[in-house]
């Protein structure tokens, strides 16, 4: 019987290998989410390359006092990708939830950069 662990592994691959087959050519907006922080970065897999990040550790986040771990930091750092996404030149992307449930601080984060301009 596989763990939890290998079933998540297991998951993120098989989504990732389906955002290939429908991504053509865009980037992907890849979540990672801890149980204290959540990461964000925009990916050209085709060059290999990060075009744009943001997490719950950047300096200017950390200054407000915020927790990393809700709702609503997930939706400031889905902001905070999109607007750094769209400095970088791109406005379309494929969503990468990583195995997570798109549910709860994912969704938060997607929303919020879809508000903000990112296409997906």
């Amino acid at each position: 019987m596989l763990s939890s662990r290998q079933l998540q592994v297991r998951r993120r691959l098989r989504i990732r290998a389906a955002l290939r087959r429908q991504g053509n050519g865009r980037a992907r907006l890849s979540v990672f989410r801890s149980g204290r922080n959540i990461y964000a970065q925009v990916i050209d897999d085709e060059r290999g390359v990060t075009v744009a990040s943001a997490s719950s550790l950047d300096k200017g986040f950390r200054e407000g006092g915020k927790s990393g771990a809700d709702k609503a930091a997930a939706a400031e750092i889905g902001k905070l990708v999109a607007e750094r996404a769209l400095a970088a030149g791109v406005k379309e992307v494929v969503f990468d939830r990583g195995g997570y449930r798109y549910h709860g601080r994912v969704k938060a984060l997607a929303e919020a950069a879809r508000e903000s301009g990112l296409a997906f």
